[in-house]
């Protein structure tokens, strides 16, 4: 059993987006110390490489390293409280705290893999080598991860189709058929079912972040931000706790 489970939804980390509310996470993964933290993906947002603008002139000016080092710097600011904790623990001859830690490749890390099967001669030039991974245990794209008999994942997909399932938690239940955790989808949807002596439950959780998408219009930007923590995780049961991205 998994006792907390921080789950960390996609962070779309970019140049010039504030990441204050990294920070604040990382204080809290210091002082509630989950067992576990999964990152559900799509923490490098990469918009230099997105298909959508290629030859627009929202593309105009943006620039692959870039991309990289705001992510690894936002990922350095993450993971900074726990790293000084580590160091003093060690240093003074204490049991280090080391939660055990997933990282679920999402589509905007995934934009790196297609660039490169598209553009053969910067192979071996970009990669995922660039990511700052220190500390983590990095699963492919689409390649769930199983924790306390829950399945992790960037998102879930018809495999007839291979188009992503969307809807309600409830429709995704359906026909995954198992206790499953998704972020790639901005906001919330939680729901639990009943299945022979046990319940089975579906999350989809997208977003921690602050800024807006301008994509989405002025509209449509409006839509939940946050974390959540996972308690008591077994048999693909839990309790949830859900937390805004404001209560930080």
């Amino acid at each position: 059993m998994i006792s907390k489970l921080l789950l960390i939804p996609d962070t779309q980390v970019k140049p010039g987006v504030e990441i204050d509310h990294l920070a604040a996470l990382g204080e809290w993964i210091v002082d509630e110390r989950p067992d576990c933290i999964v990152h559900i993906g799509d923490h490098w947002d990469m918009p230099s490489l997105s298909s959508y603008d290629r030859g627009s002139a929202k593309a105009e000016g943006r620039r692959v390293v870039q991309d990289i080092d705001a992510g690894n710097n936002a990922m350095h600011v993450l993971l900074a409280p726990l790293r000084r904790l580590q160091e003093s623990q060690r240093g003074n001859r204490k049991r280090v705290y080391s939660p055990e830690m997933h990282f679920c490749i999402g589509n905007h890390e995934e934009r790196i893999t297609r660039y490169e099967n598209h553009h053969p001669e910067v192979q071996g030039a970009l990669g995922f080598d660039t990511l700052d991974f220190t500390g983590w245990t990095v699963h492919p794209y689409l390649t769930p991860v199983v924790l306390g008999g829950v399945e992790f994942c960037h998102y879930f997909y018809n495999p007839m189709s291979g188009k992503p399932y969307g809807g309600s938690a409830e429709y995704r239940l359906s026909k995954i058929k198992r206790s499953f955790v998704q972020g790639h989808e901005q906001g919330f949807k939680y729901h639990i079912e009943p299945v022979g002596d046990k319940r089975i439950h579906g999350l989809v959780a997208g977003s921690f972040y602050t800024h807006d998408e301008d994509y989405k219009g002025p509209q449509a930007n409006n839509h939940w931000r946050g974390f959540c923590v996972l308690h008591n995780v077994d048999n693909g049961e839990y309790d949830l706790e859900v937390r805004g991205v404001d209560t930080l």
